[in-house]
Order: structure tokens, then C-alpha cells, then sequence
């Protein structure tokens, strides 16, 4: 067997060499255009697709601005069209390369502002060169670097103040605030994950092969995910390029965190490694393969959604977690095997039968806990209930109606101060037109429309100004500037007006533009939620089911963690409004908190009830629940923490979106742990008794891995009686004299059936 580890080492070695630098070079096929990701029959979409026909080819907007407070003087204007001509021959971080290559022509004069305190240039990026690569930056990057450097050198000496914003400035931006995805996240979640884990484990050497592992993980989804995107196959943008890394290092280390627990646990039974290796193994194998299931299920979901982020979320997800799940149970049971129990240096478990779900008594936390269930479980999950439900009573103020682009950066950055800026001098749409689809009969009725509707300005027919209209299939498009900055909720609400009054002058009518485009994500991502989540909560409760061999069971969980999300929700609306002051929320914020709460929360709970049911099986309902709860607290605990420090690491990107995901699923992964899985779960599932298991009776049997001298009660029988005695200790070495088990009946005040189990140390 050391033969076959050593191979399956070797095996993941190479996968890791090839997978590894494909990690870092998943930003390189990720894309973060909101028009790309909208479906095929939002009206946006529709739009962009003729303005493509109209034009010879597609650009990208810088708007350079440029500000002196106290007025323009003609010197400042000379010097701002000497650094208009100037732009086409800027050179960029490769000298060889300018920024006049990447342009669809040369910017005209700068434009100045009725006030005469500020001057527009625009300059129009070519859109299909975004990706080029200069110096190992993007060429959308590189030109908006060159044009603010230029600014500030030429214009900024002189007292003038110069930005660079516009869609070109805002990606750029974006650019540099996801580069950290590849480094700097990772290596947050790697260094926070090794620091809990040194705590858990105590041993210098497990928490490597724990990360070792979650890397692996990583890389092979990284072999799939990358081709996969760079082919068009699947949708990867910045923000489930970095969900990917933290949602693979957290499932594989709660994986091994569940593995490596049953394995030490083995280890005081067996003298062989691979004795102890394959029982943990069988035993591990069925609650992590149903939470990995959950989860892909879960994942696999969002391909139901109208929105192309989204969608793609789902398969990379996905693959991530299948990454996880097949490094921690083929490479990690290999690492374990090699090593053998010195990996547990210096606390290195030896053989003195002594079993953690045989060693439970009062002395630790999880055994109290399991105590207080068995005492008052009715009142336990009565008081519980009602905490959550009053923390889900304020989710209604959670404001997920969206946020403008300026907003979305929680650092100071160029392209946001310069938009401040351009709404000053300037109609705040500026740069982002309105643009209406009409057929060219109703392009004055349109008109029309436009100027009369309040915060509407400038409408013309065509894309050029003084120029006709280009028409294809006898349609034009008409352009408006609208007061409003085109990404606030202001000029969303404009634009929902004019579809409604152009609806009157035809259905064929169709309204696009940046701020449409904003609107139809919004429109997208509130049906998503009412066609992902039901079908979320369907997948689930089957896997349960097949999982439990239960109804009653999967309803309990499934509908403690829908309880546990809402409860989340209405925390995270008090700290977004009230503790962090934000604007409000990206309108599928909430859809990916539920995916990631309910489709990972649900994990503690599979963690508990599969070793609740192999309990139960020869100790009886009840008391298996006791000592299930008691023997898993401390892993699921454990791992709990673990994932919410890893998503917790999202943080560290300064995008409102993440750091609100963050917040939400590192909150919610702890209330699931120490309060779901913890209080709730348990205190219902006692207070049903072995109506839990219906409608299959649950059989009992010892425990396969240890041979009993006795069987558990007849099923049908109380769980424990009075009189009964549990069952027998291993012949071999019993640790335990055998002690009445009391009665397990809903709010009893005697002793529980863990705290009756009797031990020499106070577990493992």
C-alpha cells in the first residue's frame, strides 16, 4: 500500500506542476463586462447588437477630465489641446508600442464646460484590442496608465487637475483591484488557514499536508476551468475567479478537517495505519461525498440564470469543489499513509482503545452542550427559533436594488473621483448615452419622446453628430444624453420611463445604453432568485433524503438552514445600513449568499446527522444524537471557522460586492455551526425521537468497525430506558463500565445519555 500512496503522490505532483501556473493566469481569460454576461432578449442587448451593425467597429470610452476650480485660462486650454495632439504618440510600458495604435482615431479638441472650469476629452478605445497584452499588463490597462501619467506630468505642473474615467477608466480600475486574486487573496486565506489550523491540529507538520492539499484541489480545476473559459465554453469573471480559490481551499480543508479526525480517531484502535486508514476512510466517505454533492448540486444551479456571471459561477464552482473533493480523499489518505502517525507530532496518537465516541463525558464543551440538549430540548430549540426568526425580521431592509459604478470600489480611485468631477461641470451622463433601436419611420416620434421626458437632454438621430444615420434593416439608432450619472438609480429610473412611453410609440422600440444594460442585470437577477432558489431547496432536500433514508430529517435541515440564511440576511441589512454605511448592495448579492450559506451551511449539518445515524444505530435515537453532537463538535467547529476565514479573505479586495460576501458567508457560516448545527438541529431532532428517521425505521446494528459483545435495543423500543444498559465496550480492551442510560423522553430533567457515558479521558 506505501507502493500505491507513493504513486498517488507522484500522480498529484504532476498534476500540480501542470495546474498550478494556470491558476495565475485565469485573469488572462476572465471578463467583467456586464454587457456580455446579459441574456440574448434583454432589450439591452438587442440594442448593442445594432449599434454593432452601425458602426465599423466597436470602442471603449477613456473621457479624460480635466479641472481648475477658479476657471480655465486660455493658457490652460492651450496646454490641454497640446496634450490632446499629443495622445496618439504617447508611449506606453512597452516603448516599442503607442497609445495611437489602440485607438479608433485621434481625439478631437477637448470639449469645455458651460461653467469654463473644466474641459472633456474623449478618447475611443478599441474594444476588440482590450485583451492585448503590453508589458504583462492588458492594453486597455496599459493606455488608461499612459493617459493619466501624461496628465499628471504635462497638466498636473501647473495647478490643473486631471482624471481619467469613462468605462476605459472604471475597467482599468477594476484591473487593478482584482489583481490581487492571484496573490494576495490567496495568500490571506493560505496564511489564515495554516494559523487555525496549527491551533486545531497542535502539530507543525498536518496543516502543510491539509494546504498542500487544498492546492492540489486548485490546480485541477484549474486544468479544467482554464480551457474551458479561454474557449468560450464557460463564462469566468474576476469575482468567481476569486470565489473559486477560497471556496476550494475551504471545502478541501473541511474535508480533511473531517477525515483527519476520524483517522486519529482509528488510530487508538488500530496498530496498523492502514487498518485505521481504511475504516476512517468508509466512514468519511459518505458525509463528505454527500456535502460535496450538495454543493455541486447546489452550483450547478445557477446555470439556470439569465445572467452570463452568474451562470458561469456555477460550472467553475463546481469543478472547484470536485477539485477539493478528489485531492482530499485520494491525495491527503496517501500523504497520511506515508507518514503514519508521526504527522501528529508531537501529539501522536497511540493504541489504547480508548474511541471519542466511547470517551464523552461532561468535561468538554461539546459534551455540556450535548448535556443542556438532552436536559431541555424543547426550550433549547424554542429560544434558539426564536433568535433567528428576529434577526430574519429585518432582511426586508436589505437594499439590493443596486449600486452605482462609483460606489462599487470601497477605496478612493481615479476613474470615481473623475466621474465626481465630470458630474460637476458637465450632464452627469456624459460619455454613456441613452441609445434607442427604432425603425426608421418612428426615429421623430422618438425624438420626440426623448426631449420631452425629464431628465433627458440632447437627443439625435445617428451615432455622429452633423452625420445621417447609418440603417440597417430599416433601423436607426437615436442617442440622448440623460442629466443623471448613467450608473446611479436615478437614471435606471429614467430609463424605466422611457421603455414605458416608447412601448406606446411601438413594441419594436427598444431602449440600450450603459444604464439599460445596469437595469436589465437588475431585472435578471430578481427572476433568478425566484426560479434558483426553489430549485436549490428541491436538489438538496433529494440528496438529503437518498443521504438520511429519511423525510423528516432533510425537512428539519433543509429548513433550518433556509432560517439560518434569512437570519444572516437580516444581520448583514443592520451592518450594511447601519454599522459600514454602505450605499447598498448588488441585486444578486442575496442569490449568491444563498447559494453559498445553504449549499455550504448544509454541510455541518450532513456532518452531524450521518454520525448521529451510525450512533443511533447502537445506542438508539436519542442518546446517538447526544453523543453524535458531542463527538463531531469540535471538527465542525473546526471546520466552520476555517471556511469562514476563508471567505473572510475576500475582504482584502476593495470591491463592495466581495466584501459583502464575505461578510455574509463568514456570518453565516458561524451561525450555522454554533447555533444550527449546534442548538437548533439537535434539540428538534431529540424532541422527535425516532419519528426523525420516517419513514424507514432506522435498523439498529453495531458499530461495523468495532465488534460489540451486545446489540443495540430492538428498534420500536424507547431509546433508553431506566433500566437499560448501553451497549457492551470492544471485548478486546472495554474502557468503560457500563452505566444506565436514562430516560430519553423531550425536556427531561435527568441526566443525558452523554452525560452518563461514563470514560477515562475526556475524548480525543
Amino acid at each position: 500500500m506505501r507502493w500505491v500512496a507513493a504513486l498517488a503522490v507522484l500522480v498529484w505532483l504532476a498534476i500540480g506542476g501542470i495546474g498550478g501556473p494556470l491558476v495565475g493566469q485565469l485573469s488572462e481569460v476572465a471578463t467583467n463586462d456586464n454587457a456580455n454576461f446579459l441574456p440574448p432578449s434583454a432589450e439591452s442587448t438587442s440594442v448593442s447588437k445594432l449599434v454593432q451593425r452601425t458602426s465599423d467597429t466597436q470602442t471603449l470610452p477613456y473621457l479624460v477630465v480635466v479641472e481648475r476650480p477658479s476657471g480655465l485660462t486660455p493658457a490652460d486650454l492651450a496646454a490641454v489641446q497640446k496634450y490632446v495632439a499629443g495622445i496618439p504618440g504617447l508611449r506606453l510600458a512597452d516603448p516599442s508600442r503607442t497609445v495611437g495604435e489602440f485607438l479608433q482615431s485621434p481625439p478631437r479638441a477637448a470639449i469645455p464646460s458651460q461653467d469654463g472650469k473644466a474641459a472633456l476629452v474623449p478618447v475611443s478605445f478599441l474594444a476588440n484590442k482590450a485583451e492585448d497584452t503590453v508589458a504583462g499588463n492588458t492594453a486597455l490597462y496599459a493606455v488608461a496608465q499612459a493617459l493619466r501619467d501624461s496628465a499628471t506630468s504635462t497638466l498636473g505642473a501647473s495647478g490643473l487637475g486631471t482624471h481619467v474615467t469613462g468605462a476605459g477608466g472604471f475597467f482599468a480600475d477594476f484591473i487593478i483591484a482584482f489583481s490581487g486574486i492571484d496573490g494576495i487573496l490567496l495568500l490571506v486565506a493560505l496564511g489564515v488557514v495554516f494559523v487555525i489550523l496549527l491551533i486545531v491540529y497542535r502539530s507543525p507538520i498536518l496543516p502543510f499536508a491539509v494546504l498542500i492539499t487544498a492546492m492540489f484541489g486548485l490546480s485541477l480545476a484549474a486544468l479544467v476551468v482554464y480551457p474551458l473559459a479561454k474557449n468560450g465554453a464557460i463564462s469566468l469573471s474576476g469575482q468567481s475567479q476569486g470565489i473559486l480559490s477560497i471556496l476550494v481551499v475551504g471545502a478541501a480543508t473541511d474535508y480533511a478537517l473531517l477525515l483527519v479526525a476520524r483517522f486519529k480517531e482509528e488510530l487508538h484502535d488500530q496498530d496498523s495505519t492502514w487498518a485505521a486508514m481504511k475504516i476512517a476512510w468508509r466512514a468519511a466517505i459518505e458525509p463528505i461525498a454527500a456535502s460535496a454533492a450538495t454543493v455541486v448540486l447546489g452550483l450547478l444551479c445557477l446555470r439556470l440564470s439569465d445572467l452570463g456571471s452568474t451562470k458561469g459561477l456555477g460550472p467553475v464552482g463546481a469543478l472547484g469543489i470536485v477539485g477539493a473533493f478528489v485531492a482530499s480523499l485520494t491525495f491527503l489518505p496517501a500523504v497520511l499513509l506515508l507518514i503514519g502517525r508521526r504527522i501528529f507530532w508531537p501529539q501522536i496518537p497511540r493504541v489504547d482503545h480508548v474511541h471519542s465516541a466511547d470517551a464523552v463525558g461532561t468535561r468538554g464543551i461539546w459534551g455540556r452542550v450535548a448535556g443542556m440538549v438532552g436536559r431541555r430540548p424543547r426550550r433549547t430549540w424554542v429560544v434558539t427559533l426564536l433568535a433567528l426568526v428576529a434577526c430574519a425580521a429585518f432582511l426586508p431592509t436589505l437594499n439590493a436594488r443596486g449600486v452605482a459604478q462609483s460606489d462599487l470600489f470601497l477605496t478612493k480611485v481615479d476613474s470615481v473621483t473623475g466621474q465626481e468631477v465630470l458630474a460637476r461641470h458637465f450632464p452627469a451622463g456624459s460619455g454613456s448615452p441613452v441609445q434607442v433601436a427604432t425603425p426608421q419611420d418612428k426615429a421623430d416620434a422618438v425624438v420626440q419622446v426623448l426631449g420631452s421626458t425629464p431628465g433627458v437632454s440632447n437627443p439625435q438621430v445617428g451615432l455622429v453628430p452633423g452625420q445621417p444615420p447609418k440603417v440597417v434593416d430599416g433601423q436607426v439608432v437615436v442617442e440622448a444624453t440623460l442629466d443623471a450619472p448613467a450608473d446611479s438609480v436615478a437614471a435606471e429610473n429614467t430609463v424605466e420611463t422611457l421603455r414605458s412611453s416608447l412601448d406606446r410609440v411601438g413594441a419594436d422600440v427598444l431602449v440600450g445604453g450603459q444604464t439599460a444594460t445596469n437595469l436589465d442585470v437588475r431585472l435578471a437577477s430578481e427572476r433568478d432568485l425566484k426560479v434558483i432558489i426553489p430549485t436549490i431547496l428541491a436538489v438538496i432536500f433529494v440528496v438529503l433524503m437518498l443521504l438520511l433514508r429519511s423525510i423528516i430529517a432533510p425537512l428539519v435541515l433543509v429548513a433550518a438552514n433556509v432560517l439560518s440564511f434569512a437570519a444572516t440576511m437580516g444581520v448583514a441589512a443592520v451592518a450594511f445600513n447601519h454599522v459600514f454605511g454602505f450605499p447598498g448592495s448588488d441585486p444578486s448579492t442575496p442569490l449568491y449568499g444563498f447559494v453559498f450559506l445553504v449549499a455550504l451551511g448544509i454541510d455541518y449539518s450532513i456532518f452531524l446527522m450521518t454520525r448521529v445515524r451510525e450512533e443511533s444505530r447502537s445506542r438508539g435515537t436519542r442518546p446517538g444524537i447526544l453523543v453524535g453532537l458531542a463527538v463531531t463538535g469540535g471538527v465542525i467547529t473546526s471546520a466552520g471557522i476555517v471556511l469562514a476565514s476563508t471567505f473572510s479573505a475576500l475582504a482584502v479586495l476593495p470591491i463592495l460586492f466581495l466584501v459583502q460576501i464575505a461578510f455574509i458567508v463568514a456570518f453565516g457560516v458561524l451561525l450555522d455551526t454554533l447555533v444550527v448545527r449546534s442548538l437548533l438541529v439537535p434539540a428538534v431532532s431529540y424532541d422527535l425521537g425516532d419519528r426523525i428517521w420516517w419513514p424507514i425505521p432506522l435498523r439498529a446494528r453495531g458499530r461495523h468497525e468495532r465488534p460489540t459483545a451486545s446489540k443495540a435495543p430492538p428498534e420500536g423500543e424507547p431509546d433508553a430506558q431506566p433500566d437499560a444498559q448501553p451497549d457492551a465496550e470492544p471485548v478486546r480492551a472495554p474502557v468503560a463500565e457500563p452505566v444506565a442510560e436514562p430516560v430519553a423522553g423531550p425536556g427531561s430533567d435527568q441526566e443525558s445519555a452523554v452525560d452518563s457515558t461514563a470514560s477515562r479521558r475526556a475524548g480525543d
